[in-house]
């Protein structure tokens, strides 16, 4: 990956790129860290950001900039290969609950591209399957006909496809309801409240996802299907 942005200031980019080329990956990491406070997101940023504190072993700060990074560039084979390398250093190895084969193909579908991508993807098509349906309605040539009918309805197929991902795709972006525990440990709770019964316990690094909210506390699920409460100082919206 690049480490540039068109409309970042290309030498405080440059600086921060010598920096963690020179090793220098605290000062590498500030740098990004300003450049995403001050010019704005993406997902390049990100990335770099994540393989700066990767570098300085801060794993839980590496996951969630890789994972930042991902929601932004979803289909980027190398974020998704080093937030898994990174996933390898944290303390829990949750079990993931299985999945039926078409869950796990759609989601694999959908990941292939932003929800612009996915937008430019259903908008083109959508243009296609009505070029297919002016051959159909409009020619007299049997084969022109059949492709017409055909070809259109299976764009029209793929448009509605593409719509429906790219919606999804855009529904995670702005509504964030996933986080990583940024406390070393975290005991969560069965209620809101620190009288709660203690359920089990996370460790910085682990995915959680929101499903509610109660005040300062967040009833959270991970990936085996166990929920309980934790206070949101605990954790960071990624």
């Amino acid at each position: 990956m690049l480490c540039s942005f068109i409309y970042a200031e290309a030498a405080t980019l440059q600086e921060a790129a010598e920096a963690y080329g020179a090793q220098k990956y605290d000062d590498a990491a500030a740098m990004y860290e300003e450049i995403i406070a001050g010019q704005g997101k993406s997902s390049e940023v990100y990335y770099n950001l994540g393989n700066a504190y990767y570098k300085l072993k801060q794993y839980p700060k590496a996951i969630l900039n890789y994972e930042r990074a991902l929601l932004m560039a979803p289909g980027d084979e190398d974020i998704r290969f080093n937030l898994e390398l990174a996933r390898t250093k944290i303390t829990d190895k949750i079990d993931v609950i299985d999945r039926s084969f078409l869950s796990v193909w759609g989601d694999t579908l959908r990941n292939l591209f932003s929800s612009d991508t996915w937008s430019i993807i259903a908008i083109a098509t959508f243009i296609l399957f009505i070029a297919g349906a002016f051959l159909y309605f409009f020619t007299t040539t049997v084969w022109m006909r059949k492709l017409g009918f055909f070809g259109g309805f299976l764009l029209l197929v793929i448009s509605v496809a593409a719509n429906f991902f790219a919606s999804q795709q855009k529904e995670k972006l702005l509504n964030r309801n996933e986080a990583i525990v940024i406390s070393p440990s975290v005991t969560v709770k069965s209620s809101p409240a620190d009288s709660g019964t203690d359920l089990f316990i996370l460790h910085e690094g682990t995915k959680v996802k929101i499903t509610d909210k109660v005040g300062e506390w967040s009833e959270i699920r991970i990936e085996d299907g166990n929920t309980g409460w934790m206070q949101n100082s605990k954790m960071e919206i990624i």
